[in-house]
């Protein structure tokens, strides 16, 4: 059982907890939630004892194992499947120990070996890189190949398959797809052990926890079920209090009026000194700070649009003449239509995306969209790809160069950003502040079509409950993709699958696809992909000093390896400044998105390419 008992902890210069205490029950899965920034990560470096609350206000069970997901998994030349199965310690040590022990030993190793079911352990690290979205050929390469994004999730695979006595989650669906968020509910929901759950991921806060632990006003408060669960409860405990300070207000009132009336006679002094007494005992009843937060603005489209806003008939697009990346699609899309674009990442959501705000043009077909269609296109790079020297204040002069300083500062007030913020730099302001600016700026103009490429990632739920409000009350088209279940459930009556090079309808609603993802997960999981190692050959001698000989010199290979890497570097900021260009001209110049976006793609592939010839410098360099 994790216990925190009168946990007061203060930190850069502001506190956190005031004498807190919270009991979780064995085995519950608790989600921990809150406002951005109180302190809920902080709470989770507190018991990890990265951060140290000065007493012994944190009691764990004896020799519990506490695993985490603080950052992406280091890129080693260990394969993948190695690296998840290395998670287990206990079974990585009586491995190693297997190879060292004495033959007497050997009995007492086996025997715990069957007992933790060792052998059964490289099928299981299969299923769960399969349904984080691995493949089969992706379990022998080495971690170095992996980008940090999918590093993370192998972070959370070694954190799932070693099964931890307590397992802690900071946030674990925001570097998933929704078919991996969809995966990792089902998962969680049988998780063995106790689970805490930092998410602001309704739905899986309804569907995987027992408990919901509230972080507000310095204090832990725990309640029992889901998140639905919590909000109901909550909402009544209000109310109750409400009615108790609202009762407490009226009797201290009454016992005032008599003081006041009767403090000067002296047949009543008495009376009135015993009433003074009693004010002085009664405790305020004290409200939680009010949490609403301010509502998305997302103005309908003046003029509607003839249907169909866009028709496509046999199209292809990708980003180079002749490789496509979606071929024949054949869909339609009309004025009122909310779209739910699903698929896992890479099958080409994104080009999709692009495609229908102009950004691309397809190879081949016929792509029918009325030029007075205005698009609002929403990514998920444009928040990194935000200038940090920036302000609120001077982004909105550029998307609203005639209007006057005095508007322009209220619409950030509109957008949620109060006065004191508008000229804060982007640096400084939270990823959900970033996110409301940027969501609100591409729906300024009142769009005939929204694009929400990942809209929820840095929202935390109140804001996300604002801008499924504000989609609802919009009356234009929308295309959603996101791994928010609920959100997509709420907003989307029609379903788009991105897969096996093409879009097309899916029929079934979002229960039927969550089953249709966990049984690909499965199935992938337990085709056979793990063999006994073969022992590695052994090179003779004569070859390896033959090879030595014939091939580049080391010197050569070092420079060829610092060669690529600077030219590595240069193309990676390259990348980052088209970026910056792109969520420019989102916002205020979208006819320079199509030039951007083929060169942000040849920049891309310049950088793969130096990658490849780093990759191949730097192993013809370790085996010379």
């Amino acid at each position: 059982m994790l216990q925190i008992n009168d946990l007061t902890f203060s930190a850069w210069g502001r506190p956190f907890l005031d004498r807190a205490s919270v009991s979780l029950p064995p085995g519950s899965k608790v989600g921990l939630v809150g406002r951005n920034g109180i302190g809920k990560s902080t709470l989770f470096k507190l018991i990890l004892g990265e951060l140290a609350a000065g007493g012994d206000e944190i009691t764990l069970p004896k020799q519990a194992r506490i695993g985490s997901v603080d950052q992406e998994h280091p890129a080693t030349p260990v394969s993948l499947l190695d690296t998840i199965l290395e998670a287990d310690e206990e079974r990585h040590r009586l491995l190693h120990w297997l190879e060292i022990a004495e033959p007497e030993e050997m009995g007492e190793i086996w025997e715990r070996l069957i007992a933790i079911d060792a052998d059964s352990a490289p099928s299981r690290a299969s299923e769960i890189l399969a349904g984080l979205g691995f493949s089969q050929a992706d379990l022998s390469r080495p971690m170095a190949e992996f980008s940090g994004g999918w590093r993370m999730r192998v972070a959370l695979a070694a954190a799932l398959f070693a099964e931890p006595d307590i397992l802690l989650l900071d946030e674990p669906t925001n570097y998933l797809d929704l078919e991996g968020a969809l995966w990792l509910e089902a998962r969680l929901k049988k998780y063995p052990s106790t689970a805490v759950i930092i998410s602001h991921d309704r739905e899986l806060l309804n569907t995987v926890c027992t408990h919901i632990l509230h972080m507000s006003n310095r204090k832990l408060d725990l309640y029992t079920g889901g998140y639905d669960d919590f909000e109901k409860t909550r909402a009544e405990k209000l109310r109750l209090l409400e009615a108790t300070r609202a009762k407490q207000e009226a009797e201290r009132a009454h016992l005032q009026s008599f003081v006041d009336r009767f403090k000067a006679k002296a047949s009543k002094a008495a009376q009135a000194q015993s009433r003074v007494k009693r004010l002085a005992k009664m405790q305020p009843v004290t409200l939680p700070p009010d949490e609403r937060v301010a509502p998305f603005v997302l103005p309908s489209p003046d003029r509607p649009i003839a249907p169909p806003l866009i028709r496509l008939e046999k199209a292809d697009v990708g980003y180079e003449p002749g490789r496509p990346i979606l071929r024949n699609l054949n869909l339609r899309m009309d004025t009122d239509d909310r779209i739910g674009l699903l698929g896992v990442n890479g099958a080409g959501k994104s080009t999709f995306a692009k495609m229908i705000a102009g950004a691309l043009k397809p190879e081949k077909g016929d792509f029918l969209r009325s030029g007075k269609m205005k698009v609002g296109w929403f990514h998920q790079h444009q928040i990194e790809a935000l200038d940090p020297e920036d302000t609120a204040l001077e982004i909105i002069r550029r998307a609203m160069p005639d209007a006057s300083e005095n508007s322009r500062r209220s619409r950030l007030a509109q957008y949620g950003l109060p006065f004191e913020k508008q000229e804060t730099k982007v640096e400084s302001l939270s990823g959900g502040e970033r996110a409301r600016l940027l969501l609100n700026l591409v729906a300024m103009d009142a769009p005939h079509v929204l694009i929400l490429d990942e809209p929820t990632n840095h929202l935390d739920i109140d804001s996300r409950r604002a801008l499924l409000d504000a989609l609802n009350e919009y009356e234009g088209a929308v295309i959603l993709i996101t791994h928010d279940r609920s959100l997509m459930e709420l907003v989307a009556d029609r379903l788009w699958l991105a897969a096996d090079g093409t879009v097309k309808p899916f029929e079934g609603d979002m229960d039927d696809y969550a089953k249709f993802v966990l049984d690909r997960a499965k199935a992938a999981g337990s085709r056979p992909t793990q063999v006994a190692e073969a022992p590695a050959p052994v090179t003779p001698a004569p070859a390896l000093k033959t090879a030595k000989k014939d091939g580049p010199s080391p010197s050569t290979l070092r420079f060829a390896a610092k060669k690529a890497e600077e030219r590595m570097a240069a193309l990676t900021a390259e990348v980052a400044r088209i970026d910056r260009d792109l969520a420019k001209a989102a916002t205020s110049d979208p006819s320079k998105l199509a030039d951007l976006s083929r060169a942000r793609a040849k920049a891309q592939a310049d950088l793969d390419a130096a990658e490849a010839d780093w990759l191949a410098a730097e192993e013809a360099l370790a085996e010379a």
